[in-house]
């Protein structure tokens, strides 16, 4: 389905420099973000935005986003991340090859049949290159952990 992979899970890049290394250390930190979030309800969420920068510059607007999931009476059903590349240039929308990104708290599993039916449609395509350095999906990953269940 994939080309020659880089790896099944992408490591961390950025552990330790945007956001704690240390599992306990990340999971408080996270939980801090949130639960100073403003407390409301929604119905209906079909999406976030939130900041990709590191948790001192842009946590507690990245737990303002995040907590609005946790809070959703009806969930998501899958979840789409979406960032910028900041270090390779890309032209499209690119996919990593990995079925998982690995955070302190635990892997991340990619729903790999969705991503290749995505490039079978030519709308992604698979490249580990830009994915490899790269933050702005990583950083939101411990939040999504911290509020979704599965």
């Amino acid at each position: 389905m994939f080309a020659k992979r880089e790896s099944e899970v992408r490591r961390p890049a950025v552990a330790g420099a945007f956001y704690p290394r240390g599992a306990q250390e990340l999971k408080s930190t996270v939980e801090a973000l949130l639960s100073q979030a403003t407390k409301r309800e929604l119905s209906g969420l079909c999406g976030v935005v939130a900041p990709h920068a590191g948790y001192v510059y842009s946590g507690q607007i990245a737990g303002e986003a995040f907590s609005l999931l946790a809070r959703s009476s009806d969930g998501p059903n899958r979840i789409l991340l979406i960032g910028p590349p900041h270090y390779v240039p890309v032209r499209g929308i690119v996919a990593p090859s990995s079925r998982a990104f690995a955070t302190p708290l635990g892997d991340v599993v990619i729903d790999v049949d969705a991503v290749g039916s995505l490039r079978d449609a030519g709308l992604v395509t698979i490249d580990d290159i830009p994915h490899a350095p790269e933050h702005a999906l990583e950083v939101e990953l411990p939040f999504l952990q911290s509020v979704l269940e599965d």
